[in-house]
């Protein structure tokens, strides 16, 4: 009996520790994230905003531009349209699965969505799941960046506009189709609303080893307000080949431009 009182004192004595120090705890003030009274002076970005391209030949619409090319890059070009008149396929690497990075990303038939963060703007795209982090907390771009799909991408504010400056991107980014990218590209960015459910980019593309002078385009959205971003998996996709029917694309990759190496054999 003496010993059960005893663990009885000890769990007493217990209890009310826990309360003390839960008290304690109370008493001190819980650290919070700071910033968010910033997002109440930005615009509404929010919603998800499906492409539509009918507003690029409005009033304030700009024409789809087409990139002019040095030499090199010209050539390049040639012998891609060339494989693909000769051969009726599709070579590009989304073929595999493999994200088409900026700024391919962005020109994607299908929805994106804002979402803005004390310090970060990120961008998700529907199409294959992407999400771009834009860093709006005063940090400069890389000087060594790390060769991303989407760059490495810093933003800020001037006004109701978001200015976006992205480098570093992946060797497996083109700037259009045929079109393969150096080292020096830059993509700059204006994201505004034009109205309240009219969002418009405009993209500068720069890359002195490809482009005789920058590439400049215009995308427009049109905010939907009861839609959701959808899951997508690309591996889903039916991609088989055949005479009854299927994708026409080519599968092949040429083992000496195929970063990941040759494929693994059955």
């Amino acid at each position: 009996m003496q010993s059960w009182t005893i663990w009885a004192r000890a769990l007493a004595g217990a209890g009310a520790l826990a309360m003390a120090t839960a008290g304690a705890a109370q008493e001190k003030e819980i650290p919070r994230a700071d910033g968010y009274a910033e997002l109440e002076r930005l615009p509404d970005f929010g919603g998800v905003w499906n492409p539509d391209w009918s507003l690029l030949f409005g009033a304030n619409g700009r024409r789809p531009t087409e990139p002019e090319l040095t030499p090199p890059a010209q050539a390049k070009l040639d012998a891609f349209r060339k494989y693909q008149e000769e051969n009726g396929v599709d070579q590009s690497n989304q073929v595999h699965c493999i994200p088409p990075g900026m700024p391919g990303i962005m020109r994607q038939p299908y929805p994106i969505e804002f979402l803005f963060s004390p310090g970060r703007v990120t961008i998700f795209t529907e199409t294959y799941s992407q999400a771009r982090r834009i860093y709006t907390d005063g940090r400069e771009l890389p000087e060594d960046p790390d060769f991303l799909f989407n760059g490495n991408s810093v933003g800020h504010w001037e006004g109701d506009t978001l200015i976006v400056d992205s480098i570093g991107f992946s060797p497996l980014v083109d700037i259009a189709a045929g079109i393969p990218h150096s080292e020096e590209m830059r993509i700059q960015e204006k994201i505004w609303l034009e109205e309240p459910d009219v969002l418009r980019i405009e993209t500068t593309i720069s890359d002195p080893q490809v482009l005789t002078k920058p590439l400049v385009q215009q995308l427009a959205f049109k905010r939907q307000p009861d839609w959701d971003i959808r899951e997508y998996v690309c591996a889903e996709n039916n991609r088989l080949v055949s005479e009854d029917g299927g994708a026409n694309i080519d599968l092949k990759l040429d083992e000496e431009d195929d970063p990941f190496g040759p494929l693994p054999e059955d």
